[in-house]
């Protein structure tokens, strides 16, 4: 079974004339830019979403271990390449209509009130953001309400103030994972239910598969940009998709003060895309090739990079696989996300630094880790992975200037990276283990990922008040360039410790309801 979702097809352009014209041209439908375009629909305004993938495919295989993971089935990024050694790799990013949540795993925790002032860590300085978390409130709630966000408020012991309750009860743990939360509640710990973007429910479409976290869900029951805000955007009679279209630069006005036309290749062809106002979305590294690629008289150093910050300070957070083995039992748990920990995340008495989240992961199989372990035959990776309860660990990453994305020979995306507080990811591994081992696992295999993994990237266009230390303003708008905004994850001056998929949604909203794309 093989079935290419299409919505109408007034509204999908396929087969695009040589030049396309509208009043606001989105260049992503990721998070950001599908947020977006869900937000403008009602505006009246002629919405281009220019996408450089195609709807995922709905199929069989969108549920296969093998498929997805060992074949790698639907990576379709370009190769990037680490600074200095050269090496090529795939990253852990997708171009399709939704961009990479149709992989996600439909986990939207909020950013920490104190995640948007400065926060000290042993390697320096999370940088304030120049706006608070009461700016963005109540686009947090409105986005929870568009993605179908479950949880159960006054859990979370690090849990910010909300104006409102999440919009649909938590999701219910697996009967392992509730044996593990209820050792953690009894050593003092407070696990609480992740916030879950999935359709589930007595009239949901969620089947409760083991198959959520990192696959493509094909029932459409996971809350992602393209089913859960692309799709009814383009319901509207004003809002149109680009699919198969990528943008190669942005070409301004001799003043260098406005962007005239978006250069795109659909399928081999060149195709000229002419706005008002131009939105890239393009996610934290490929945004910042954009930009980098659109030099010109004007912008010597690529558009809107006055400030030399475009394509610095790249984050993606430090993270780790961690399994909790218990050798004696089978781990049964189908849907295993749905476990959080927060305990460490802000200092404490026995901590000077936060040490950051914990959460569950999708249930491993042997497929899934089999790249990762090329010469374990398979039957022992299954036979090991039946006993994991599968937890993910990730740890605030500072912004650094010399992280950065640059463009290296022939133009090709090049990535520097020095991972930071190390220590503090090391502390909250150890503390895991412990309490992991009083809960009845007493050994713990733990996987650091590398640069590939790159699904949480941030950073790489910083959000300030100041034109020259930063790129845009705190409503995503260039400091330099009159009609462009850049509205993902590369505004974020910090990275915070948790995923960043909401704040991304939430900013948009926060830029749609500002009224300057309209105006």
């Amino acid at each position: 079974m093989t079935d290419v979702f299409r919505a109408d097809q007034a509204a999908v352009v396929t087969d695009p004339p040589a030049e396309i014209d509208c009043d606001i041209a989105i260049i992503g439908s990721g998070m950001g830019g599908g947020t977006l375009a869900y937000a403008l629909r009602d505006s009246g305004a002629r919405v281009l979403i220019v996408e450089q993938g195609d709807f995922l495919p709905r199929e069989l295989s969108n549920w296969s271990p093998r498929e997805v993971h060992m074949q790698g089935r639907y990576k379709n990024s370009a190769m990037w390449y680490e600074a200095g050694t050269g090496r090529g790799f795939t990253p852990g990013n997708y171009h399709y209509v939704g961009g990479s949540t149709k992989m996600y795993g439909a986990t939207l925790p909020r950013f920490r009130e104190m995640d948007f002032d400065d926060v000290e860590h042993p390697d320096g300085l999370s940088p304030a953001w120049p706006l608070t978390y009461a700016d963005i409130e109540r686009h947090y709630a409105q986005a929870e309400s568009i993605f179908w966000v479950h949880g159960l408020k006054g859990e979370d012991p690090s849990e910010p103030w909300r104006s409102t309750d999440f919009p649909h009860p938590p999701v219910p743990h697996d009967d392992t994972v509730a044996e593990y939360v209820e050792s953690l509640r009894g050593q003092g710990l407070h696990p609480f239910s992740l916030p879950t973007a999935i359709d589930y429910g007595p009239e949901g479409n969620c089947l409760w598969c083991a198959t959520c976290d990192a696959f493509p869900c094909m029932v459409d029951a996971k809350g992602d940009a393209d089913v859960a805000a692309v799709r009814p955007a383009l319901k509207s009679p004003t809002v149109r998709l680009l699919t198969r279209a990528e943008v190669l630069r942005l070409d301004t006005d001799g003043s260098g003060k406005e962007v005239v036309a978006a250069q795109a290749v659909h399928n081999g062809t060149p195709v000229r895309i002419t706005a008002k106002r131009f939105v890239v979305s393009a996610g934290a590294a490929n945004t910042a090739a954009l930009l980098l690629r659109s030099s010109s008289t004007s912008h010597p150093s690529g558009l809107s990079n006055g400030s030399d910050q475009v394509g610095r300070n790249y984050m993606t957070h430090v993270t780790s696989f961690f399994l909790a083995v218990d050798p004696r039992h089978t781990n049964k748990s189908v849907f295993q996300k749905t476990i959080g920990v927060n305990d460490w995340y802000h200092p404490g008495a026995d901590t000077r630094y936060p040490l950051g989240n914990v959460q569950g992961l999708g249930k491993l199989q042997g497929a899934s880790v089999k790249n990762a372990r090329r010469m374990v035959p398979k039957v022992i990776l299954d036979a090991v992975t039946h006993r994991t309860l599968d937890l993910f660990l990730q740890t605030e990453d500072i912004p650094l200037p010399e992280n950065r994305i640059t463009l290296g020979s022939g133009g090709r995306l090049t990535v520097a990276r020095k991972p930071t507080n190390m220590a503090s990811h090391k502390e909250l591994a150890s503390r895991m283990k412990a309490v992991s081992r009083k809960a009845g696992y007493p050994v713990a295999l733990i996987q650091l990922l590398g640069i590939e993994a790159s699904s949480h990237q941030c950073g790489t266009a910083r959000m300030g008040l100041d034109p020259a230390t930063s790129v845009v303003d705190p409503y995503c708008k260039s400091h330099e360039v009159d009609n462009l905004w850049i509205v993902d994850s590369s505004p974020f001056p910090s990275s915070a410790a948790v995923n960043p998929a909401l704040t991304v949604a939430a900013l948009a909203l926060r830029v749609a309801e500002s009224g300057q794309l309209i105006a």
